[in-house]
């Protein structure tokens, strides 16, 4: 269902065992613990060699699938996936460009190559073995906003059918200067979905642009090249139905520095042109360029899976609390300068479905609670949130009876922290819940320090939101913990280190050397709240300002019976 057309349209020598037992709510009585270094084992399992990165559709799927179900079965859930079994089938399409694309522009009598990807990254998420582009018109449509709500249009009826559309990261007011009328109209830093490289995507879509590019500013986008270019080329799909709208058939990024030579040769200097994109006035500026490409594309059709485990309630069973996160990393790609090659995602997201399955552990030994719960394992999260969505368009547990999303990506490893981060904040009243059992722990919540990276529309979760299921995430990247043992400042420098360092590359490796009771912290959080949820009538609810409210309202006499 599409959301409303404008916004969408550690063996360890770890000290751990005061923290790693947790005590289930008066309402399940037993206490059940939450073990470290169960946690940190499954961890290495999972990001250790034998599973090659854990892509989509390769011999690391297949080793990822069945340890997951051993794990599942282990811990006491029962199948949740389709015909009585573990999985769900996600169908999906593979693509890889080939080294030997070339991208050229012509300006100005002038035909300049575009390097891959030392200049351009691209891919296509569309089913085809050549991607051929000749002489496409280029056009610069700024943020690339659609919100009339807003009183905001980029494109002032812009023609983009076969042209490339080059869009900037992040919202119109990301950079705003104070006192100017755009100033928090898309939410100040923190990132709205129209800022979100999907959004520009999906609108150049809807608009019949042959490609998209969105130029990266390692401010706006929240990452480096260095993350931009790690899938080598490589993109998925889930295998469109006949009629579906189709998406570019190019779409990625362009440096900086690159664009702003296509702006300078049309005539226009980059600043002055970013500085009246962020206006309601800013109209698309043709930049007297034509875009080239040739592109052999390794096309494969694949059967991945989500692997979906379940404890039946024992009074309301047909209502779900849903935890989940991605077994999915990036597989193999290019050797790093070590000459590993292996992309092991052990912190984005072994540890989180690691995790995952020591709370379902935790429920398993206690009573059973008066909701079901579930417990997903989505795939290609790093490939466009594709499992969540795939499993959000075909539900094995209706949304309308889903209490909630609490969602596990990325866990720090830096030890216990007095704070717990909160992303999305006025979404929902799973943050007032998040605040009550942080209470409880004598913990803090945090909002997000880095608002602009957009997490609460780049996790799986939000597949579910945008069907109306309040979610709750728990992400590492949303901001450094006060951290017990060195502060803000240490929890600062553990964030950083990982992003700039190991996010999405080969070193995102497991360490025995981890201080897993942050993480331990908070896995009992989210514990203790799906606990809650799970022995009580309440059905959270967005809140007023949210722009997915409407759609659970949508569904509200369902829970009403």
């Amino acid at each position: 269902m599409p959301i409303h057309r404008p916004l969408l349209a550690a063996l360890l020598g770890l000290a751990l065992s005061a923290c790693a037992t947790i005590d289930r709510p008066a309402s399940s009585a037993a206490a059940s613990p939450i073990d470290a270094a169960r946690l940190s084992e499954m961890t290495r399992v999972l990001a250790s060699d034998q599973f090659e990165g854990r892509a989509p559709g390769t011999a690391g799927e297949e080793r990822t699938i069945a340890y997951l179900i051993e794990q599942f079965r282990a811990a006491g859930m029962e199948p949740g996936g389709d015909n009585g079994g573990w999985t769900q089938d996600v169908p999906l399409i593979r693509t890889r460009i080939a080294p030997s694309a070339s991208f050229t522009v012509a300006q100005k009598g002038r035909t300049v190559p575009l390097a891959f990807p030392r200049d351009i990254y691209v891919s296509t998420i569309r089913a085809v073995e050549r991607a051929e582009i000749r002489n496409a018109p280029m056009v610069f449509v700024g943020y690339g906003v659609d919100a009339r709500e807003r009183g905001w249009d980029d494109f002032k009826g812009v023609d983009l059918k076969g042209k490339v559309a080059v869009f900037l990261v992040n919202d119109p007011d990301f950079e705003a200067e104070p006192g100017s009328a755009v100033e928090g109209k898309f939410g100040g830093k923190a990132m709205t979905y129209y800022g979100r490289w999907t959004y520009k995507f999906e609108e150049a879509a809807r608009r019949g642009a042959i490609a998209a590019l969105v130029v990266h500013e390692t401010d706006g986008a929240g990452y480096g090249w260095n993350v931009v270019e790690s899938p080598g080329g490589e993109n998925y799909n889930i295998v469109q139905s006949e009629g579906a709208l189709q998406p570019p058939l190019l779409q990625g990024w362009i440096q900086r520095d690159a664009a702003a030579r296509l702006l300078a040769a049309a005539g226009h200097d980059w600043e002055a042109v970013k500085r009246r994109a962020r206006t309601p006035a800013f109209a698309p500026i043709d930049l007297q360029a034509r875009f080239s490409a040739r592109a052999d594309v390794a096309l494969e059709r694949i059967r991945s899976r989500n692997v979906i485990g379940k404890l039946t309630g024992r009074s309301r069973p047909d209502e779900v609390v849903m935890y989940a996160g991605h077994w999915d990393s990036f597989g193999m790609g290019p050797p790093d300068a070590q000459g590993r090659r292996i992309r092991p995602g052990a912190i984005d997201d072994a540890i989180g479905i690691a995790g995952m399955i020591e709370i379902a552990r935790a429920f398993a030994r206690g009573p059973r609670p008066e909701r079901s719960l579930v417990f997903a394992a989505w795939t290609a999260e790093e490939r466009g949130l594709l499992g969540a969505e795939h499993y959000a368009a075909n539900p094995l547990y209706p949304h309308e009876k889903t209490v909630a999303n609490l969602t596990l990506d990325v866990l720090q490893t830096a030890g216990p922290a007095r704070d717990v981060v909160l992303i999305g904040k006025g979404q929902s009243e799973m943050e007032d819940l998040l605040a009550q059992a942080a209470v409880r722990q004598g913990r803090a919540v945090t909002p997000e320090t880095r608002p602009e990276r957009g997490l609460f529309y780049r996790a799986d979760h939000f597949a579910l939101a945008k069907r109306g299921v309040p979610p709750l995430l728990i992400m590492a990247l949303a901001g450094g913990n006060d951290l017990v043992d060195g502060g803000r400042e240490a929890g600062e420098r553990w964030l950083e280190a990982y992003i700039a360092n190991c996010y999405h590359q080969p070193c995102d490796e497991w360490r025995a050397d981890w201080n897993l009771g942050g993480a331990v912290q908070d896995l009992d959080i989210v514990y203790r709240i799906g606990a809650d949820l799970a022995d009580s009538r309440r059905w959270p609810q967005w809140k007023a300002g949210s722009e997915f409210a409407a759609i659970r309202a949508e569904s509200a006499a369902a829970r009403s019976r």
